[in-house]
């Protein structure tokens, strides 16, 4: 599996299938007003979390992809996917609406893309359908979703293998949001070396403490 950042909380996902074939998956691609350049992208299955600019970008994706636009149980060439219901704020959605959380299964390993998630904590039944997670992307930014302790709180809710870093501060990015600095200080690292994407495999994953991987979109 390919996991490429492409900058906000847009990450592209190419999964090998048994026959040898790949599925691409794209979740919340941005629009230009972001401030920062969305690639040429094409894939099979298209998530959006929510309805928010830098998030909602459906024509910014071809191939006429099968579109996943909120909360449900989805399947689209062997790769499942579940949406569900949660806040975009820590006011049951009364400032910013709500935010779906998505799993992927896809290559034996489970995906976690939070979106915009910005409650305090995840319920005991947000997490009992969240299950196990091999690779959490995870927004890390603040102002308008978690911040750097909120993120590290979910973290050691949901306590996955690998941790993603998304939704921070980037040279180009118009929102004021923090940069990952934070974050990496709150998670105990003080920095991280990026790279432009992971590459993994189910046999690749441990059973030790979390890993913080930081892509470079």
């Amino acid at each position: 599996m390919h996991i490429i950042w492409h900058g906000q909380s847009c990450f592209e996902i190419i999964a090998s299938q048994k026959a040898g074939e790949q599925v691409k998956i794209v979740i919340d691609p941005f629009t230009e007003e972001t401030g920062l350049s969305l690639p040429k992208l094409d894939a099979e299955i298209l998530l959006i979390t929510h309805d928010h600019y830098d998030h909602n970008n459906i024509k910014g994706v071809a191939g006429f992809p099968f579109l996943i636009h909120g909360p449900g149980e989805y399947e689209r060439k062997d790769i499942f996917v579940q949406g569900m219901p949660s806040y975009h704020d820590d006011k049951e959605g009364k400032e910013r609406g709500g935010n779906t959380i998505y799993t992927i299964e896809a290559e034996e390993m489970n995906l976690c893309h939070l979106g915009d998630f910005g409650e305090k904590e995840l319920t005991p039944e947000q997490l009992e359908k969240i299950g196990d997670v091999d690779i959490l992307m995870v927004p890390v930014g603040g102002t308008f979703t978690l911040d750097a302790k909120g993120a590290a709180k979910i973290i050691s809710q949901i306590e996955p293998r690998i941790v993603i870093p998304m939704h921070y501060h980037l040279p180009k990015l118009k929102a004021k949001i923090d940069s990952i600095d934070a974050f990496l200080k709150e998670m105990g690292q003080k920095s991280a070396e990026s790279q432009p994407k992971l590459l993994i495999k189910k046999k690749d994953l441990t059973v030790e403490e979390t890993k913080v991987i930081v892509l470079t979109p």
